[in-house]
């Protein structure tokens, strides 16, 4: 790999014509060259063309669920190649479980991403957002907001610490809401992102211009950004502030930045409880995991006075006995270097900053580490740094909570009351994460009141969910991954959040008959058909939206609710005792079971024969709305609200708007049923 690191743009790999000044890229742990970059004569402004119309145009032809489907088969795509990417990612400094939480866990957010979009995105191109917004008392005129995708280009600035993790997690995302992507990677890893770029262009399932690559710096990307597009980036704070400051007006840029993250030890978990193991093991994954090269990283170990000297020992202990420093590629190593000489140095300077503000090493050393190499080669030109632990007796020193050491370094601080401890949670100025390791529910409760807003996210570790935890340095896609102040301020991930961050949320106004052909969703008002064939006996290829049935009328007797009552065991008082009922300020008497009226609503639409109907999975929204006592009579109208057909089956989902009236007109009960119904009529 020593020629120049291609990027890939306007759908072609491309390289410069002269390597001159070409940045040199080395391995990790021996110094070896591995690759050069340079972006001389790139054309930028022609790339963010290319992404806002080839690239736009391609994904606006697909609809949520197509490109959720596509994740997933980019998923399997890297599946199939991941050991490429595993001996690549070796190179980095990375272990084989480093390796796994960075290629394994962006291969899981396509998965997870492809999921959710299925399962929580329409088979459209809008996503309605909330409840309709009546604005007219006739109910001609109505709100709702909805989401359409940005017209521009997402531009991912991304850190070298997690070079393929860190593209996907804000890829999948983009691709899902129907953005194109451009990916700036970090240099010193640089060649990993353009290894999985690579296995996705080659799959041939990348729609064109969806996906584009540049291979090294980029000093005028943020200039040419406008209205439309989308910049996300991960780094430090500093630089995350002069990039913002160059970001043109009216484009969204959101930052995820270095954050001096806390691990907070319960006062009852003291040692030998489960709580203080978790801790320590916690704590010693976080120090050696990708050479404590997080984001998400504990920096602040903070614990009871009385815990300090159990803590450092049991650290200690752990260390000696699980970790192993050396080149990734050698038996049992277990902890790699840093990912470059420069990094190391950087490192090792804060470290030495930490320690002139009072922090004391108890834990490990800033000299060079013996290590592990290759067949006992030399790896006296690696990155190594050992883990180290510096105690602070004054836990208020400003810089524990503002100098990052951005490795295997962490601080211990002590506290005496949850409030010193949340106080000191509070002084990073923002932070990623938190971690709480206590099984004493009030502690945990006083100290969330003082950390939430300081925070992205708080993990608690107890004895009942440390076997199950993902731990505190795993952002899962469910969750949003960001925090405050220091930390960047932004929110990734967080499930179909971070699909809506890519999309604008616009109120849209007008009758429901507009709104209906806008959103692709059935307003009650719009326009309903009735044209003679039970909307049941149709296939989704025959069903359209708005087609109704209107079902005949049925009497409630006193019998009925008597019979309903016994049968079920519901002899709530409202059903049975006329004077209790009639003393209720809800009730004129004694009333019939709300499911009861559900039950019979089904009766009166439900067409019994077999297909296109398959299954009815379930309801939604229900409300009664007025009560019904014996002797009033009930119909229903069910209209077809929304039609969900699924890519990779053979039916899809039918929302139906059901709405059951008295003989006086009244709402009796509203609610959604759905329905798997089959795409076509089976012969059958």
């Amino acid at each position: 790999m020593s020629e120049v690191l291609p990027g890939y743009i306007k759908g072609a790999w491309w390289t410069p014509e002269s390597d001159a000044g070409a940045l040199i890229v080395r391995d990790a742990s021996t110094g070896a060259e591995i690759t050069r970059v340079s972006t001389d004569g790139i054309d930028l402004a022609s790339a963010l063309e290319y992404a806002r119309t080839v690239g736009q145009a391609s994904l606006g032809a697909l609809t949520f669920h197509q490109r959720a489907v596509l994740l997933k088969q980019f998923a399997l795509a890297l599946t199939e190649r991941k050991d490429e990417l595993y001996a690549l990612s070796a190179r980095t400094g990375a272990t084989k479980s480093d390796s796994w939480v960075d290629i394994d866990g962006g291969i899981g957010v396509l998965f997870a991403y492809s999921g959710k979009g299925r399962r929580e995105l329409p088979n459209s191109q809008v996503f309605v957002d909330g409840p309709i917004e009546p604005l007219s008392k006739d109910g001609t005129f109505l709100g709702r907001h909805v989401f359409t995708r940005l017209p521009g280009v997402a531009v991912q600035v991304n850190a070298f610490n997690f070079p393929v993790w860190g593209s996907l997690e804000k890829f999948a995302p983009a691709f899902l809401a129907g953005m194109p992507t451009l990916v700036k990677p970090a240099t010193p890893t640089g060649y990993l992102a353009e290894a999985f770029v690579r296995i996705l262009v080659e799959s041939g399932l990348l729609p064109d211009g969806s996906l584009q690559l540049v291979s090294g710096s980029v000093p005028t990307l943020l200039e040419e950004l406008r209205l439309g597009d989308v910049v996300g980036f991960t780094g430090s704070a500093s630089t995350a502030s002069g990039l913002r400051a160059r970001t043109p007006g009216g484009v969204r840029f959101t930052a995820e930045t270095d954050s001096i993250n806390a691990s907070v030890l319960g006062p009852d978990a003291t040692d030998g409880t489960p709580e203080f193991d978790a801790y320590v093991r916690q704590l010693v994954t976080e120090l050696t995991t990708k050479a404590g090269q997080k984001c998400t990283a504990i920096r602040r170990a903070i614990v009871p006075t009385a815990s300090a000297d159990a803590v450092i020992d049991a650290v200690r202990a752990r260390l000696e006995a699980k970790v192993v420093i050396g080149d990734p590629r050698a038996e049992d190593v277990t902890m790699g270097p840093l990912v470059s000489l420069a990094q190391r140095d950087e490192v090792l300077r804060q470290v030495q900053a930490l320690q002139d503000a009072g922090g004391r090493i108890v834990i490990g050393t800033s000299d060079a580490p013996e290590v592990r190499g290759i067949d006992g080669s030399s790896t006296a030109d690696g990155a190594f740094v050992a883990p180290m632990l510096l105690r602070f007796d004054d836990a208020n020193a400003d810089a524990v909570h503002e100098v990052e050491a951005f490795g295997p370094v962490a601080s211990l601080l002590t506290y005496g009351t949850p409030s010193e401890a949340a106080a000191l949670v509070a002084r990073g100025g923002g932070s990623l994460v938190t971690s709480v390791a206590t099984h004493d529910a009030s502690f945990a409760t006083e100290l969330m009141t003082g950390i939430a807003a300081s925070n992205g996210r708080v993990l608690f570790l107890d004895r009942d969910d440390a076997r199950s935890s993902t731990g505190h340095g795993s952002p899962m896609p469910g969750l949003v991954h960001g925090g405050p102040g220091r930390a960047g301020g932004g929110e990734e991930l967080g499930g179909i959040r971070a699909v809506l961050h890519h999309m604008q949320r616009t109120a849209v106004q007008g009758s429901p008959d507009m709104l209906t052909a806008l959103t692709g969703v059935w307003h009650a008002g719009a326009s309903a058909r009735a044209d003679g064939t039970h909307p049941f006996r149709k296939s989704l290829a025959e069903l359209r939206i708005g087609d109704r049935i209107a079902s005949a009328s049925r009497e409630v007797t006193l019998d009925d609710i008597e019979t309903f009552a016994h049968f079920t065991g519901d002899t709530f008082y409202a059903h049975m005792d006329e004077k209790a009922a009639s003393a209720n300020p809800f009730f004129p008497g004694r009333v019939a079971h709300g499911y009861l009226l559900v039950s019979w609503a089904a009766g009166l639409f439900v067409d019994p024969e077999p297909g296109p109907v398959l299954a009815n999975y379930g309801l939604e929204n229900l409300r009664f709305i007025t009560p019904v006592s014996p002797g009033d009579s009930i119909r229903v109208d069910l209209t077809a609200k929304q039609i969900t057909p699924r890519e990779t089956d053979e039916y899809g989902e039918v929302r139906w708007d059901a709405v059951i009236r008295n003989q006086n007109d009244d709402t009796v009960a509203t609610y959604d049923v759905l329905t798997l119904v089959e795409k076509e009529r089976s012969a059958a």
